[in-house]
């Protein structure tokens, strides 16, 4: 994930689309793993926050079962120094159908 994080790291989205350049690592904070990266999917959109729990890494690569429509309409929160709350965390989780307790245990 450390490579992900510097700035070279792509999202690629199921069915194999480039979302974009990974531009935040957001940490869990009771566990310090990462939890959500952000990248800008779509040319006008701002950034999207994407779930790593079912993600998987190549390379440089993050690898989403999440398309790039679903990626750009996910819901828009602040994310503010690098922490969501958990009304932001909950609202994400139910978009992409996580349930944000399995994801934590």
């Amino acid at each position: 994930m450390d490579m992900v994080a510097s700035g070279t790291g792509r999202v690629v989205g199921s069915a194999g689309e480039n979302i974009g350049k990974v531009a935040q690592v957001f940490l869990d904070d009771q566990t310090g793993r990462p939890e959500w990266v952000t990248a800008k999917a779509g040319m006008f959109s701002g950034e999207s926050f994407i779930p790593v729990a079912e993600a998987s890494l190549n390379g440089n690569e993050l690898a989403v079962p999440f398309t790039e429509d679903e990626i750009k309409d996910a819901p828009r929160v602040r994310g503010e120094a690098g922490h969501l709350s958990e009304a932001e965390e909950a609202r994400l989780y139910a978009y992409y159908g996580l349930n944000c307790s399995d994801i934590a245990s």
